[in-house]
């Protein structure tokens, strides 16, 4: 892999950010997910808002909300980004597992992978510092990007990836 792949060094092998300033604006969409495996009355906890600490999803989404937007602040080379839209839906998949994803969308001259990556990665460690209380041994796996859309590289999908 040459340095000319790595968008984030430049000629010399230095960490740079990315010059965006002559990229097209266009609508730019990502989803991400994270998945955290629990003890199922831990789950059933979290589904019947019977934690001491309250209501753990509300918290979740808020926190990767915040998160997606404050992206910039905590991976160094990130454009700060103005957000149209960031969404956090957790879904069950089981009685011992749920499903977190994030959704952020702009008009903009960068895509916003790592900001859904990043939400959802804060959401579930959200969902893991409320509830380790009653469940220490919560997992948090299967972070992934799993759908963009827009900019110059075209849409992708981790479906058509394992297809």
């Amino acid at each position: 892999m040459t340095n000319e792949s790595l968008t984030h060094l430049d000629e010399h092998g230095h960490a740079h950010m990315v010059d965006v300033s002559d990229k097209a604006q266009t609508k730019r969409v990502a989803i991400a997910q994270a998945q955290l495996s629990m003890k199922s009355e831990t789950l059933k906890l979290i589904i019947e808002g019977g934690l001491p600490k309250g209501d753990v999803l509300a918290t979740a989404r808020i926190a990767g909300i915040q998160a997606a937007k404050k992206t910039s602040d905590l991976i160094p080379l990130c454009h700060p980004l103005m957000l149209s839209k960031v969404s956090i839906d957790i879904n069950l998949l089981s009685d011992t597992k749920l499903e977190i994803l994030c959704e952020c969308t702009l008009t903009g001259k960068t895509g916003v992978e790592m900001e859904a990556l990043t939400g959802a990665s804060v959401a579930a460690l959200t969902l893991y510092d409320m509830c380790k209380a009653v469940d220490k041994g919560i997992v948090i796996q299967n972070i992934a990007l799993v759908e963009k859309k827009g900019g110059k590289s075209g849409d992708w999908s981790m479906l058509n990836e394992q297809a």
